[in-house]
């Protein structure tokens, strides 16, 4: 190729107001995260501006040197990302600690590492799908998902490029233009469609991987590409520009982007910032350029990437210590310390290593921090694993009855409440360890059978959403006891219920339910949780309890409605690791734990058909709501109980199964909270 002749001709100069537009995205994230508790698109345009950064650095290292290697480009890049972001996870590590609950710890750990090897996103689009692994509190490391998405969009810029490289050189192309614009617009329309698609079909799966992401940051490319040639007069500059901000400003107000976006939705901030870059072209006494381009907006730009990282590690400490959300004074703070440390970084850490000729020992000082941060890692699991080996003891009845500590009124010795804060999240059925629970995404039934599995006396299907599935280790224990078999028919994020579009995912799997159930009449008796204790709606709960009736009429089959746990709007163990019993007791009770008490009293005075059984006594003590019973962890999160506590209601169980199975005659009892 003729090192003369320019690849791409670009238009190649310093863009102030793209700096001042990085600072802009850098404070709506942590704003929208302090004050509002939302997602603020301010990630979107850091794509979009990254994608038309790296591409105008390609595409001109190309212009000036004909040449395009991966060590020079990958290097030039860690030099960049990684001090930074090194530097913030091991100080993140060091304050976790010393600061961080160990019901979180773990999964900090495990996002550190994610973090430093770029594959975080990933992690977390499939946890994000797991229901109960999405009711576990945030790390403080959750937002380097953003960054290691855009050091993965790096490497296909430069797999792109290389390609592009390739066919100019194989068919004497004189000017690439139209093939990166033909190959840009592909890769937008594809991704973009991508995007779409998975949205409706599976958000939080979508929100997180990189392919539903990758056409931002090629409208980037493009911008960069067609940028010099787009002519647009002072006044149509003045507008756009500021309309793109404005815009821009109230995506998060507008918009809730974390549970919309990526699809179609994202055009709104794309356009925005497309709009104020392409209103840069000209300069304008009144354009928003003029605002952008002010050198405390540049300034603050060079440090937006570090302003970013620092904004949420501090708002998570803050959250986990004072145990609220800032007010606006604490929010300032946590900006103000968030741009601090970040001129600090970028100034004594970034600078020195970024700026430095020798790449060896440039490359040696960031070998020697990854060095120090995996060992944190490894020794923060080894000390988890120790202080918390003892949790894997067998618990004996008599120190850690659980329910019987109120079925029994049972005198207990105060122990440490299993399972241990460590592993409390952890502590889940067998059905979500042997993958026997359906996920999220797929609509086939999966069953998993337990108890006695020959020659047994009954079978009892567990069915409906988590909230039933959390009760199996009760039935199991119980099934063991009386000689029956339980099938566990389990979807997450899904009621049994009536109350789903036919055509929803969640609607298909309820209607593949009825059809199992149709064709196993052998099914004595069928179980599930019939109301929702976070919601007062009784159209939720007659949904319920309407798909339950369709069971008993239409199949022929008994049927045992059980009343939700009390469910809250915080992590109960994590709030009883920190705050202690006395005072997560004084905030449980505090809270509206079951707005689905009125409903529940009007279906159990009023139904005569359908057997029914209330566990609220046995999350009380004293007539309190409590963390503990029995020396046993009640929850698990903020509405699931550990499955040590479920395997305690084996006895409550066995008894009130034994009488549905074993007692056929009419007119039996069928409250079982009077059995």
């Amino acid at each position: 190729m003729n090192q003369n002749k320019n690849l791409i001709d670009i238009e190649r100069k310093f863009r102030p107001e793209i700096e001042g537009l990085r600072i802009v995205a850098a404070l709506l994230v942590a704003i929208y995260h302090i004050w509002f508790g939302r997602v603020s698109g301010g990630v979107d345009v850091f794509f979009v501006i990254s994608g038309f950064l790296i591409t105008t650095s390609i595409i001109s290292t190309i212009n000036k040197t004909g040449e395009y290697q991966f060590w020079p480009y990958i290097s030039k890049l860690l030099k960049r990302l990684l001090p930074s972001a090194l530097f913030i996870v091991l100080v993140t590590l060091v304050l976790s600690f010393f600061f961080l609950p160990l019901t979180i710890l773990t999964k900090t750990i495990k996002e550190a590492l994610a973090s430093i090897f770029y594959y975080q996103n990933w992690q977390l689009a499939f946890s994000s799908t797991d229901y109960l692994d999405a009711n576990q509190m945030k790390s403080p490391l959750e937002h380097f998902w953003a960054m290691s998405i855009q050091g993965q969009f790096y490497l296909i810029w430069f797999v792109l490029f290389t390609f592009v490289l390739y066919l100019v050189r194989k068919y004497a192309l004189s000017n690439g233009k139209k093939l990166v614009n033909f190959l840009l617009t592909t890769i937008s329309i594809v991704s973009f469609i991508y995007s779409i698609y998975l949205t409706q079909v599976n958000q939080p799966f979508a929100y997180f991987i990189t392919f539903t992401r990758v056409w931002e940051f090629a409208l980037g490319g493009l911008l960069c590409v067609n940028l010099g040639r787009i002519k647009i007069n002072r006044l149509v500059a003045a507008i756009i520009g500021w309309v793109g901000l404005v815009g821009l400003i109230l995506t998060g107000a507008l918009f809730d982007v974390s549970k919309l976006f990526p699809g179609y939705i994202a055009l709104w901030p794309m356009t925005c910032a497309l709009l104020i870059v392409l209103s840069g072209n000209v300069d304008t006494k009144y354009g928003v350029k003029r605002f952008l381009a002010l050198p405390i907006m540049t300034k603050l730009g060079g440090i937006s990437f570090g302003i970013y990282l620092w904004h949420w590690v501090l708002l998570s400490f803050y959250k986990f210590k004072i145990a609220e959300e800032p007010g606006l004074i604490s929010g300032i703070m946590i900006i103000l310390l968030s741009i601090g440390l970040s001129f600090f970084m970028t100034r004594f850490i970034e600078a020195p290593i970024r700026n430095g000729k020798n790449n060896k020992k440039a490359f040696s000082k960031l070998g020697k921090v990854l060095s120090v941060n995996l060992i944190l890692i490894v020794s923060l699991f080894v000390m988890g694993v120790v202080k918390n080996s003892g949790s894997d003891k067998e618990i004996s009845h008599k120190d850690y009855p659980g329910v019987d500590a109120v079925a029994k009124s049972e005198e207990i010795e105060e122990q440490t409440p299993m399972p241990n804060f460590a592993k409390v999240f952890d502590d889940l059925p067998e059905s979500h360890l042997d993958n026997s629970n359906q996920n999220l995404k797929e609509t086939d039934v999966k069953v998993g059978e337990y108890g006695k599995t020959e020659n047994y006396k009954a079978t009892i299907a567990l069915v409906g959403s988590s909230h039933s599935e959390h009760w199996l280790g009760g039935f199991i224990k119980a099934a063991d006891k009386n000689g029956y078999r339980i099938l566990n028919i389990t979807r997450s994020g899904t009621r049994f219920s009536t109350g789903y579009e036919d055509d929803s995912p969640k609607g298909k799997w309820v209607e593949n339910v009825n059809n199992y159930l149709q064709h196993h009449k052998d099914i004595d008796l069928v179980v599930s949780h019939a109301t929702s204790a976070a919601s007062d709606s009784k159209w939720v709960q007659n949904q319920m309890i309407n798909q339950l009736n369709i069971v008993k009429d239409e199949y022929g089959m008994d049927v045992l409605a059980i009343r939700d746990i009390p469910t809250y709007d915080f992590s109960v163990p994590e709030e009883f690791e920190k705050f202690g019993e006395e005072k997560t007791i004084k905030k449980m009770n505090d809270f509206e734990s079951q707005k689905d008490t009125s409903y529940w009293k009007d279906f159990a005075k009023n139904d005569e058909r359908l057997y029914k059984f209330d566990p609220t006594e046995f999350f009380k003590v004293d007539n309190q709501y409590t963390p503990v019973i029995g020396n046993i962890n009640i929850y698990r999160d903020i509405d699931h109980m550990t499955n040590t506590y479920s395997e305690s209601f084996g006895n409550v169980l066995a008894e009130k199964l034994k009488y549905i199975i074993e007692n056929k005659e009419e007119n039996k009892e069928v409250n079982l909270n009077n059995i």
